[in-house]
This record gives structure tokens, C-alpha cells and sequence, in this order.
């Protein structure tokens, strides 16, 4: 028995030391100093070799149902508000990478879609984003078509950029400790003060127990005055999340500057637990600050009890955007050139409405966007809030179609009664219109864009290499999701597809081929 025990407590602790040696490696390949002075230390104050990693798993993720098949006849309308964020996509490859399949919660196909650069030609004239779309045979159901729609924002004038009044809302609170949440959010924010505009100032709010004003308004100038205030973060206390947004948004409207950029940035790794936790306390307060011209973004940090759900929710009620940074390569990619594009807002309120054609059309579905779809009323109501468009940025929108006259089975209802659908079906050639309602900055009514798709579908062989790479993406995603409409996806299929999608040296695009084959060797355990 005595032996027994020994044995037990002897794996335990190979157990602890090798998780704690798997996170201080992936940690060293990116800034080796930066962990020496997290983890170590703290190892060596209290003796032991665990890290809040190696503690029990307390991740949070909403439960997704997925978009079902439509058929045109009933529902000829689809209707969503666009959304720029892709924090899922680094999020479930820090899983992945980390010997574990994801959550299906985790998984929202939309963000991993739009991770990726497609191309897209910028607008031309006074639009503040250009339209793409294009249409070619699905690869993993005969007879069925993918649609994609392609939004591109206006890039930066580099050369007159609006000055920022920014807010950095930073959680300094105990479970921040850990080296892939306080030392590289420290490091993140240094890279990103060193990428804004002259003219810009910079406040920094911590929330620990309770909420505190670190730095006051500072000129970007003085880049010296601002890092220190970074570097003199250290994690400790409860999680006063509420606390910290309220004075956040107090100090943004205090140092507001008209016609310039305001935006609270909040780093966290979403444990809110004192004071306003609750997602809808937290709502509230955003929806106090609404209509103010202050945006809001959210960047989350750190593993072990991310919740991924509240900061979602959250990036969506407060007319902002989300990313997830899990190392100083992410990071680069956000705050180096992402976040300072998507920084200036070109377009509120963008809506996407999609009407189909039942004469082309049989049944159609929205491939992700579960938590953006909108009322096809609220299309045309100027006081339905939708996502925002930053400069520069893109956004990809997919769709698996079932033509007409190809074999399916989705009917759901009753044959109806009092109507003969079909009767009053256009003889157009057009598979189906796509229409855009935007706010411009200055207004709160919105102007309305309108493109017809022709029915006219291109062979998988002769599709270009985007349309490739983001079928890929998008099998990829329901594979992980397990949908019940992947049907012949496999991960060696999802690895071909993005091979022949594949154009130069994409390093992303060329990580995402080792992602894949990181989940099938998982899967195949």
C-alpha cells in the first residue's frame, strides 16, 4: 500500500514538472526573459513547480447551434450584422498546439475565415469599402456551390491620420500572473504605443480589487512616461471588471477628441468576479457609453480560465472587436498592423442582407455568423446596432447553396395551405442579390449598397486560389465543430484544399497547413 501511495505521488509530480516545462517552453520561444521573471520566480518563492496552468481547467464557452439549411421559397432573405474579429482562430490553435482538440463552442467559423487575407481590391470613389463576390462548385458535397462576399476598407492615409484618445483598461488582478497574460500584454502594448499617430494620447486604467487610474492622459510623445507606467504592472487581488470599464469610459469622454478616435482597449483574460461580473451588469454599462463615439476593443490573454464567452458577448454589445493573443507573433500581428488599422472606424451599423433567387436557389446556408444573425426586419432599422468596419480591414462572408434541381431533403414544415410558392418567381438570371446598409461616421442614418450575383457557378478547378484557401478555412472549422453538413471533409481533403489554395509565402496560410495536421494527428490518437 505504502508502495502504492509512493508511485501515485511520484507521478503526480512528473506530471506537474512536465506541464510546467511544456508551458515555460512555448513561452521561451518567444521571449525567454519575460517568463524567467513570471513563473520562476514565483516557483522559487513557494517551492513548488506548478503554474496556474497545471490547476484544473476552468475555460468558458457558449454553446453554438449552427445555421441549418433555408429553403429560398419560404425564407428568400439572410440577414446578419458583419464581424471583424478572429479571436477564435488563435485562440483554438493555442489548443491545438498545445496537444488538445477544441471545444465545440470555441470554434466560430466566421472568425476563422476572416484571420485570413483574400485580396480583396480596395474601393473606388467615395465607398468606404469595396465588394467582391464569386461563386464555384462545393468541394465536399457534389452539386452544391459556395458564395463568398468580400468587403474591403478603405486602407489608411497614412500621411493624415486622425489623432487617438485611447484608454488602455488593462486587468492587473491575480489570475493575470501567469507568463502568457501580464508579461506579454506588457510587451504587446509597448509595441503598440511605438505604431500611433502623432497627436495621439494615451490612459492607462488597472483593475485588481478595485479599479485605478495609472497613467493619466499622455501625450504619445512622451513614449518614455507611458512604457514606465506598463512596466510597473504586477499582478495581484480579485478580478474588478465592472469597476474598471466604468472608469475607463469616464476617462475616454474626459479626454474626448472631436473628429479623432476614441477607443477603450480592455486586456484581460475575461475572469470578471467582483463588483459587475454578470455579462448583463457588464452590458448595461456598455449600453450607458453607446452612441458616444467611443469604441471599444478587446484583447484577450492567457489560458487555464479564459472565458472566451463573456468577451465575445461583450465585443459585440460594445460596438467593438476582439483578438486573442497567445504569443509575441500574435501580437506583432495585431498590435503591430491590424489593431492600429482597425483603430479608425470608416463605416457603423454595417448589415448584410442577402436575398436569393428561388428560381436558382433550392436552400441556402450562412456558414458560421450564428451570433450575429439579425431579424431580416432590423435590415432597414437604423436603430439596430451592427458591427463596425475599420480602416483597411476585411471582411468574408460564405455560403453553401443548393441549386435548384439538385436532390435534397430539408423540408421542415407542412405543405402550405393558402399558397403555391413558385408561382411569382422572377425569370431572372441572378442567383441572388447582396445588399449593405452603413452609417457614415458623421450620420446616424444609413446609406444602402446594392450588388446582383449571377447564377452562373465556376469548377472547382478553375476557382481562384482565395476561394481555395477559404474553403479550407471554412471545412476546417466544421470539422472541429463536427457539423452535420461536413460531408466528405476529412483533414487530409481540408490539408489539399489549402494546399491548392495556396499563392506565395503566406506565413499564416503556411501555419495553417501545420494547425491541420497538428488536429489530425490528435484525432487520429
Amino acid at each position: 500500500m505504502k508502495l502504492i501511495h509512493q508511485l501515485i505521488v511520484a507521478a503526480c509530480l512528473s506530471l506537474a514538472i512536465g506541464c510546467n516545462n511544456s508551458v515555460k517552453e512555448r513561452y521561451n520561444s518567444i521571449a525567454p526573459e519575460v517568463y524567467d521573471t513570471g513563473i520562476d520566480e514565483m516557483n522559487a518563492a513557494t517551492g513548488t513547480h506548478t503554474t496556474s496552468d497545471t490547476i484544473h481547467n476552468t475555460e468558458e464557452y457558449d454553446r453554438i447551434v449552427e445555421n441549418d439549411f433555408k429553403e429560398a421559397k419560404a425564407n428568400p432573405l439572410s440577414t446578419f450584422s458583419i464581424d471583424v474579429d478572429n479571436a477564435s482562430y488563435s485562440n483554438v490553435r493555442r489548443i491545438i498546439e498545445a496537444g488538445q482538440m477544441p471545444e465545440k463552442g470555441a470554434v466560430r467559423i466566421e472568425e476563422f475565415i476572416n484571420y485570413f487575407d483574400y485580396g480583396y481590391p480596395q474601393p473606388e470613389g467615395d465607398k468606404p469599402f469595396s465588394i467582391t463576390t464569386e461563386v464555384w462548385d462545393t468541394p465536399w458535397k457534389d452539386g452544391h456551390q459556395l458564395v463568398r462576399i468580400g468587403l474591403q476598407g478603405k486602407s489608411l492615409d497614412y500621411e493624415n491620420l486622425r489623432p487617438s484618445n485611447l484608454v488602455f483598461l488593462l486587468d492587473t488582478s491575480g489570475s493575470m500572473e501567469s507568463p502568457e497574460k501580464l508579461p506579454l500584454l506588457r510587451d504587446a502594448f509597448m509595441m503598440m504605443v511605438d505604431n500611433l499617430s502623432p497627436g495621439s494620447r494615451v490612459s492607462i486604467v488597472t483593475y485588481a480589487g478595485s479599479a485605478g487610474l495609472v497613467l493619466p492622459s499622455t501625450p504619445v510623445d512622451n513614449k518614455k512616461a507611458i512604457k514606465e507606467a506598463l512596466s510597473g504592472l504586477h499582478a495581484g487581488g480579485s478580478t474588478a471588471g465592472g469597476e474598471g470599464l466604468e472608469l475607463a469610459y469616464k476617462t475616454a469622454a474626459s479626454n474626448f477628441i472631436k473628429d479623432g478616435n476614441n477607443r477603450v482597449i480592455l486586456a484581460t483574460d475575461g475572469d470578471f468576479n467582483v463588483g459587475i461580473s454578470s455579462r448583463s451588469g457588464l452590458m448595461e454599462l456598455i449600453e450607458k457609453n453607446k452612441g458616444k463615439n467611443i469604441f471599444l476593443t478587446i484583447c484577450g490573454f492567457g489560458m487555464g480560465n479564459y472565458k472566451d464567452g463573456t468577451m465575445e458577448e461583450i465585443s459585440n454589445w460594445g460596438d467593438g472587436n476582439y483578438f486573442y493573443i497567445d504569443t509575441m507573433k500574435e501580437a506583432k500581428k495585431v498590435f503591430g498592423k491590424e489593431l492600429t488599422a482597425n483603430l479608425f472606424v470608416i463605416a457603423k451599423d454595417v448589415k448584410v442582407q442577402v436575398e436569393f433567387n428561388p428560381a436558382k436557389v433550392q436552400a441556402y446556408r450562412l456558414i458560421g455568423y450564428e451570433n450575429r444573425v439579425m431579424a431580416n426586419e432590423d435590415f432597414n432599422n437604423d436603430l439596430k446596432d451592427a458591427g463596425e468596419l475599420g480602416a483597411g480591414h476585411r471582411v468574408t462572408a460564405l455560403y453553401e447553396v443548393v441549386p435548384v434541381g439538385v436532390a435534397f431533403k430539408n423540408r421542415t414544415t407542412d405543405k402550405l395551405k393558402y399558397q403555391e410558392p413558385g408561382k411569382t418567381i422572377s425569370g431572372s438570371d441572378e442567383l441572388m442579390t447582396v445588399k449593405l446598409r452603413y452609417k457614415p461616421l458623421d450620420s446616424d442614418k444609413s446609406l444602402l449598397i446594392e450588388k446582383p450575383v449571377a447564377a452562373r457557378s465556376i469548377p472547382w478547378s478553375q476557382a481562384t486560389k482565395d476561394s481555395k484557401f477559404v474553403s479550407a478555412v471554412a471545412g476546417f472549422g466544421m470539422l472541429l465543430r463536427d457539423s452535420k453538413y461536413k460531408g466528405s471533409l476529412d483533414y487530409k481533403m481540408v490539408k489539399q484544399l489549402a494546399l491548392d489554395g495556396m499563392a506565395g509565402t503566406d506565413e499564416y496560410k503556411t501555419e495553417f497547413l501545420s494547425l491541420v495536421e497538428e488536429a489530425r494527428n490528435i484525432s487520429s490518437k
